[in-house]
C-alpha cells in the first residue's frame, strides 16, 4: 500500500511558491516603487518649502519684536542675535531668544536662511539698521526644494522659481 507516500508527495508539491510566482510579485512591487518614490520625494520637497515659508515668517516676526525690544539697535543683522539659548541667561541684544535654536543656526528642513541688513544710521556711536531682507534658499536645488524665498520689513513673502534669491513673484 503506497497510499500514505502519495499523500506526502502531493503535500510537499503544494507547500511554498514557485519561482515564477515570486518573480511576478517582485515585478509588481518594483513597478509600484518606481511610481511611488518620485511622489514621496515631491512630497518631501513640498514639505520643506512649506517649512521654509513658515520659518521665514517666524524670523520676520522676531525681527519686528527685536526692533521693539531693542530700539537702539534697530533690526538684528544675524540669526544668532535673534536666537540664543534660554539656559544661558536673560535675553539680550546679542541673543534675544526670539527664534528656535535650530533656526538660529541658519539651516532647517533643507533650507539655508540668511539676513541682510540695510539702511544703517549711526546714533551715539551705535549702528541702527532700518531695513532687512531675509532669504531662504534650498540646500540642494531640486532635491530639498525648488524655490528660494525672500521677505523684508514690509512683510511681503516672495519667491524665486529657480531656487535663488532673485525673488520676483509673490507667494499666494
Amino acid at each position: 500500500m503506497n497510499f500514505p507516500d502519495t499523500q506526502k508527495t502531493s503535500r510537499s508539491n503544494e507547500a511554498g511558491f514557485t519561482l515564477i510566482e515570486l518573480l511576478i510579485v517582485m515585478s509588481v512591487m518594483l513597478i509600484l516603487m518606481t511610481l511611488g518614490i518620485p511622489q514621496l520625494l515631491k512630497l518631501r520637497k513640498n514639505a520643506n518649502e512649506l517649512s521654509a515659508q513658515q520659518s521665514i515668517r517666524t524670523v520676520v516676526n522676531a525681527e519686528l519684536q527685536y526692533n521693539s525690544a531693542y530700539p537702539a539697535n534697530g533690526f538684528a543683522c544675524t540669526l544668532p542675535a535673534l536666537g540664543g539659548d534660554p539656559k544661558s541667561g536673560a535675553p539680550s541684544a546679542l541673543g534675544a531668544q526670539l527664534i528656535p535654536t535650530d533656526l538660529a543656526t541658519g539651516n532647517k528642513a533643507g533650507y539655508t536662511f540668511t539676513i541682510a541688513c540695510g539702511g544703517k544710521v549711526t546714533v551715539n556711536n551705535q549702528d541702527q539698521f532700518s531695513s532687512f531682507e531675509i532669504t531662504a534658499t534650498p540646500t540642494s536645488v531640486g532635491k530639498t526644494g525648488d524655490r528660494g524665498f525672500c521677505i523684508d520689513e514690509n512683510n511681503v513673502l516672495r519667491f524665486d522659481p529657480a531656487g535663488a534669491t532673485n525673488c520676483t513673484q509673490t507667494v499666494q
